[in-house]
C-alpha cells in the first residue's frame, strides 16, 4: 500500500523547480516524475523518515538530481537509509542502489545492521563496504549521491573522493551533492560548524573534471545565519544542492 499523495505532486514539483535557481531538467519527463511521487508515497518509508519532508522537500530533490527508473547509483555515506529507500524505489527493478559504507562502520559491533535491514527490504539496493577515495563497484554507474555529508568528506584530501566518483560514473553521469551551507567560508567551518561554502564544492568538483550543470536553492533557509552547527538546527539549516555532469 502507499500512503495518501496527493495526486498534483507532479505539478507541485515542476513548480518547485521553476522557482529554483536551476530550470527543469532536459531528461524530465512524467515517468520519473510519477516513479519518485510513488517512492515518496511508499508505505515501508518510517515515520520518522516522513515527518522530515516537508523541510527535506525529497520528490522535488531526487527529480532535481536528475534520477530516473533504472539507473545505477552510488549513495556515499547513506546514513540512516532516508534517501536509500527512495532512491531504490525511484530506478525501479530494473534499476540498483550501491549503499557505499566507510570501513569503519563494517568495523563496529553491529555498524552495519541498520543498513543490511533496509538492504533485505529492497532487492535493487546492495551494500558495499568502501574506500571513497578509491572505488572499486561492479559497474560503472549513472549517478554518485552525497547529502548532507561532503563537509565531513572535505575535512581530508577530497580531491581522490572526487576524482574516484568521477572515474565510477558512466561518461555523461550526474554527481550530485547537497550539503548544510556556510557561505564565503571556504572549507574552515566543516569541522567546526559541519557546513561548507558551496563555492568551495564547486571549486573542487569542477577541479575533478565535472561540469556544474545546476544549482538548486529548493532547500535555502534566508533565516539561517550560518553560525551553528546543523546538528543544533536540524533540519532547517540552509542548504544548497548541486547537479554536476561528467562530460561524454
Amino acid at each position: 500500500m502507499k500512503r495518501a499523495f496527493s495526486a498534483t505532486v507532479t505539478t507541485a514539483i515542476a513548480a518547485a523547480l521553476l522557482a529554483s535557481t536551476a530550470s527543469i531538467p532536459a531528461f524530465a519527463h512524467e515517468e520519473s516524475m510519477a516513479a519518485i511521487s510513488a517512492a515518496v508515497a511508499d508505505d515501508r518509508r518510517p515515520e520518522a523518515d516522513v515527518a522530515r519532508d516537508g523541510l527535506r522537500k525529497p520528490a522535488e530533490i531526487v527529480h532535481f538530481a536528475g534520477v530516473e527508473p533504472g539507473m545505477t547509483i552510488a549513495e556515499i555515506a547513506p546514513g540512516g537509509g532516508y534517501y536509500t529507500r527512495i532512491l531504490a524505489e525511484s530506478v525501479g527493478p530494473e534499476g540498483k542502489v550501491y549503499a557505499l559504507m566507510p570501513a569503519f562502520f563494517a568495523n563496529r559491533p553491529g555498524g552495519l545492521d541498520g543498513i543490511n535491514a533496509l538492504a533485505a527490504q529492497y532487492p535493487n539496493v546492495e551494500v558495499v563496504v568502501a574506500d571513497f577515495a578509491a572505488l572499486d563497484l561492479p559497474e560503472a554507474v549513472d549517478l554518485v549521491w552525497t547529502t548532507e555529508n561532503y563537509h565531513d568528506l572535505a575535512n581530508g584530501d577530497i580531491g581522490p573522493i572526487n576524482a574516484s566518483a568521477f572515474d565510477a560514473l558512466k561518461p555523461g553521469g550526474i554527481y550530485f551533492v547537497e550539503d548544510h551551507s556556510a557561505p564565503g567560508t571556504g572549507t574552515s567551518a566543516t569541522s567546526t560548524l559541519h557546513r561548507i561554502d558551496p563555492a568551495a564544492v564547486v571549486e573542487q568538483v569542477t577541479a575533478a573534471g565535472f561540469v556544474k550543470e545546476a544549482e538548486s536553492d529548493l532547500l535555502h533557509n534566508p533565516d539561517d545565519a550560518h553560525d551553528v552547527n546543523p546538528r543544533e538546527v536540524q533540519p532547517t539549516s540552509d542548504k544548497f544542492a548541486l547537479r554536476f555532469r561528467k562530460p561524454e
